[in-house]
């Protein structure tokens, strides 16, 4: 038995170490300045705004001024908005930095960084070098941690089920008891392995370098709570379930003449029918603790960031529920029942076992339908990310083990030899760690629904550039910088010396290059300050774009200044 479970655990865990880090599963959406812009002067605040709720990482969301200076204060949150207030810098103008880690509503982290300008772009400040990426012993250690909860859930199901309601009599108890017990500590390993890396894939420290501050907010964290109750459940069951299965309530009636089991003499008298028994009321507090606990997977996972959380929470309990039931029960089978028990006894169980597996499956499918509905968001992104490709594979070798069963519960029907029947169960067994296995990389990568988003994200785009005559400087952004008419651009007029300077009349021209083309006027108009103005710019071929101002800032003195824009290639 010791041998064949130290197998599967080596299998699933060596299936998840090559999963890739995880991913963010929040992008960035939205920010003020807008990204790539420029504008006239310092802002008192910035804000970020994201696709899902986040929290800030403590001390790794700053704004930073042009000359490397930090000059953000305390970070608020807004719904899905980080607010973050900045205050003067010493030398305001030039680009500014936005830079963020925060950890989505799912437990991943987020990084990234947004720029703006002031005035007129300048080098770009570098991002703080701790909020580049989740430290490789972490990444490592979140999946593995993942597997470890899911095998435990999976010897916490298998083995109490059939200890309650299947268990030949005879047979020992002992091996299957020690399974559930295996598959609690497990489910508490897995549990605090999780609350101990939080805060390192914020901060992208080792796994190692854990402060009682950082494991105190853990704890103290939404995250961190529903851990804890999930740890704190494991240990009432720990205490509540064994004295349930150690004299679990007879409900199947075994046949005559194998009373006795492998090996056992033949009994000719009937055995009596079972005599009903009311079941305790530690009974009904082990059901419930065990729907409490499993609904803190989907609470701390994809789930509850997904829409329709309430639909997408339920369906993960169920699911995983199901996954239990079905995977542990196989398991079960295997070490501890398909060998030593009487064909007879095993002709009784098995049938029972079969139409428990059907009904199992049927609810992994269905709730597994309908997280992927919600989860994907479109039909493409089965093919187009990551994560479709994963459930793609999940879905095929799910396929492959729903044969194998079908293959199984015929030959249950049939009363095939057990060494058959012990070959085909295996085969299903390993095929559902590999499910295992997957599962626990699927929660790691982004949804389909979040890659979606982020093909919307934020990317900062835009041209910006500072153009010099004998009048004026004219400093202007052009975002983003896309075939169409829906380009904006923004200018500011300065003195040759860099103060501000009122314009009496802009005009910004577009003129293709390649092939040429006349020159178009685009509408642009003066804003309240004096000194900027705000238009709109169309560029309806790709090619090369002269993009020509001509400003008067008198009624005689008027320049105009040329520059070159790309568009399309």
């Amino acid at each position: 038995m010791t041998r064949v479970m130290l197998f599967l655990f080596v299998l699933l865990a060596t299936l998840t170490l090559p999963a890739s880090p995880a991913a963010a599963h929040a992008a960035p959406i939205g920010a003020t300045p807008a990204p790539g812009s420029v504008i006239g002067s310092s802002p008192s605040e910035v804000t970020v705004t994201f696709s899902e709720p986040v929290t800030p990482v403590e001390g790794r969301v700053q704004v930073i001024a042009p000359n490397g200076e930090r000059i953000s204060g305390k970070v608020t949150l807004e719904g899905t908005t980080l607010r973050i207030p900045v205050r003067q810098a010493e030398k305001p103008l030039g680009t500014y930095l936005i830079s963020f880690r925060v950890i989505s509503a799912d437990s991943h982290p987020v990084g990234g960084a947004i720029s703006f300008s002031v005035g007129a772009p300048s080098e770009r400040p570098e991002a703080p070098s701790e909020t580049v990426r989740t430290h490789p012993t972490v990444e490592v250690a979140v999946p593995v941690f993942k597997s470890i909860g899911y095998a435990g859930v999976t010897l916490i199901a298998g083995p109490a089920l059939f200890l309650a309601f299947l268990w030949p009599r005879g047979r020992s108890r002992a091996g299957a008891l020690k399974a559930v017990r295996a598959g609690l500590a497990l489910t508490a390993i897995a549990s605090l392995g999780a609350l101990t890396t939080y805060a390192q894939q914020g901060s992208g420290t080792p796994l190692w370098t854990l402060s009682a501050a950082e494991l105190t907010e853990t704890v103290t964290s939404e995250f961190g709570l529903l851990l804890m109750g999930r740890l704190v459940i494991l240990g009432a069951l720990t205490v509540l379930l064994p004295p349930l299965l150690r004299r679990a309530p007879r409900t199947v009636r075994e046949p005559a003449r194998v009373l006795a089991g492998a090996g056992g003499p033949d009994v000719t008298e009937t055995p009596p029918a079972p005599r009903e028994k009311k079941t305790p009321i530690s009974g009904y507090a082990v059901l419930a603790l065990s729907a409490a606990g499993l609904a803190t997977w989907p609470l701390t996972g994809h789930a509850v960031a997904a829409p329709m959380a309430g639909v997408t929470v339920t369906a993960g309990v169920v699911h995983m529920a199901a996954m239990a039931v079905w995977i542990g029960g196989l398991v079960t089978l295997t070490v501890f029942l398909l060998r030593g028990t009487h064909q007879r006894v095993l002709g009784v169980i098995l049938p029972v076992w079969s139409r428990w597996a059907a009904i199992a499956v049927l609810w992994l499918v269905f709730a597994g339908a309908i997280q992927a509905v919600v989860q994907m968001g479109k039909l493409s992104a089965l093919w187009e990310t990551g994560y479709g490709k994963l459930l793609v594979a999940k879905l095929v070798i799910t396929a492959g083990v729903l044969v194998a069963a079908a293959f199984a519960r015929r030959m249950v029907l049939n009363r095939a030899a057990v060494a058959g029947l012990r070959r085909t169960v295996g085969i299903e067994v390993a095929a559902g760690v590999v499910i295992l296995a997957i599962s626990s990389v699927l929660v790691q990568v982004d949804p389909g629904r979040i890659a979606a988003t982020k093909e919307k994200e934020i990317t900062g785009q835009g041209f910006s550039e500072t153009l010099t005559s004998d009048l004026y400087a004219v400093q202007f952004n052009i975002f983003p910088v896309e075939l169409g008419e829906y380009n904006t651009v923004h200018g500011f007029l300065y003195t040759p010396d860099g103060g501000p300077l009122r314009a009496e009349e802009w005009k910004v021209t577009a003129r293709l290059t390649d092939p040429p083309l006349e020159a178009v006027d685009q509408p642009i108009a003066p804003l309240p300050e004096g000194n900027q103005a705000l238009g709109s710019m169309s560029f309806p071929l790709p090619g090369t774009y002269e993009v020509t101002f001509t400003i008067r800032t008198t009624e005689i003195d008027r320049a105009s200044v040329t520059t070159k824009v790309t568009v399309g290639r």
